[in-house]
């Protein structure tokens, strides 16, 4: 008995010992085209990440397209890793659809590890090759009110050059980088709102403007929210960078010609652009707007208005495929509230869905026509 006593107890203090040494791995993984109800795995080399099977170990979602899983692990072991939506047919892969080779991380101490993916290996489709078109001057790093800085990228129209003493209505878009260039697009895919800006000018569809976008950094979330951060973003937007272009380009800096647009978060603070400054901006573009999600409720501040109706006008459209049907019933309960704050279809407030589109930037890109038609046709 005294000798199977002595067993358990060098057997618990050897699993003891092991415990202690071991440390917390925390692995972090942003998917900003997944759903919340998209599956995310991870699998590696040690028996807690599944060894190698592809749709073992799950990870949790948290908020903000961010999935997480803590494990502890071993101090001293070498870890190799990798990711999956269940199969090695759906592991990420770079720009250029080649799967990435195995993570490594040396288990020390507690880490945290982040990752960012872009695409996947059964969806990968090659980005489209382009450039510039038109006239685009950069101004770099810009900073204020305790903001990260950033840059801001100005499309010039066709004609803006050649005719001195013309001015023009200005459009502020928000994720700046992803507009006209797929070198700079998070995706490597842009908006091509300069081609299409430069072909409907051109054909004398709409009146010219220039385009003014905005660059994200890290804190984009929090920075287009209903949050402190998000306040001062827009601040940072109407102090300094509209007073900005109108010192520098040949504007009409009045309400009726400033409009601001976006897409996804992007969508929500130009809502709240546009609902909160209605003496700076006419118009609001909202591409697949995140008026209720998560912890955030929108909504909420426009049915609580409680004065005259607001004399703006603003776009709102959506698709049908995977994150775009969790952003719907946000939609649809901030179209109903517009409803009951006096505004009415197709002349204060435009909805579009098109079910066969993602929450990407190239179905986005595409509905910009339709949405430049709108509100800059000559008529």
């Amino acid at each position: 008995m005294k000798n199977c006593m002595f067993v358990l107890i060098v057997y618990l203090i050897a699993n003891l010992n092991l415990i202690a040494n071991d440390a917390k791995i925390t692995f972090i993984v942003n998917v900003p085209t997944f759903s919340k109800r998209d599956k995310l795995y991870i699998t590696g080399n040690h028996p807690r990440l599944g060894n190698w099977h592809p749709g073992k170990i799950k990870m949790k979602y948290s908020s903000d397209n961010t999935w997480v899983k803590t494990v502890p692990i071993e101090s001293n072991y070498d870890l190799e890793f990798k990711f999956t939506r269940g199969t090695w047919d759906n592991e990420p892969v770079d720009e250029t659809g080649k799967p990435f080779t195995n993570f490594t991380h040396t288990v020390k101490k507690d880490t945290t590890l982040y990752f960012k993916f872009n695409f996947w290996k059964d969806k990968f489709e090659r980005p489209i090759q382009g450039q510039i078109t038109g006239d685009v001057r950069y101004h770099r790093k810009m900073k204020i009110f305790r903001l990260k800085p950033r840059d801001i990228v100005v499309w010039l129209p066709p004609g803006y050059n050649e005719n001195p003493d013309r001015r023009y209505p200005v459009l502020y878009m928000h994720d700046g980088q992803n507009l006209f260039d797929p070198r700079t697009s998070a995706f490597g895919v842009d908006w091509q709102i300069d081609e299409t800006a430069d072909s409907l000018i051109r054909n004398g569809l709409i009146e010219p403007l220039i385009i003014v976008g905005i660059y994200n950094t890290p804190l984009r979330t929090p920075e287009y929210a209903p949050t402190k951060l998000g306040k001062r973003y827009r601040k940072f937007v109407i102090k300094k960078i509209k007073p900005f272009i109108d010192r520098n380009y040949r504007t009409l800096p009045d309400k009726e010609h400033t409009v601001v647009g976006g897409s996804s978060m992007g969508g929500l603070v130009s809502f709240m652009f546009v609902w909160e400054h209605t003496e700076i901006f006419s118009k609001a573009i909202c591409m697949s707007p995140a008026f209720k999600i998560d912890h955030i409720d929108y909504v909420k501040v426009v049915d609580a208005y409680q004065g005259t109706r607001k004399s703006i006008k603003i776009y709102i459209d959506n698709g049908g495929i995977n994150l775009e049907n969790e952003l719907q019933p946000g939609i649809d309960d901030m179209l109903n509230t517009l409803e009951k704050q006096g505004f009415i279809e197709n002349i204060n407030y435009f909805w579009v869905k098109d079910n066969q589109a993602h929450h990407f930037e190239r179905d986005w890109g595409k509905r910009m026509k339709d949405v430049l038609l709108l509100f800059y046709s000559p008529d």
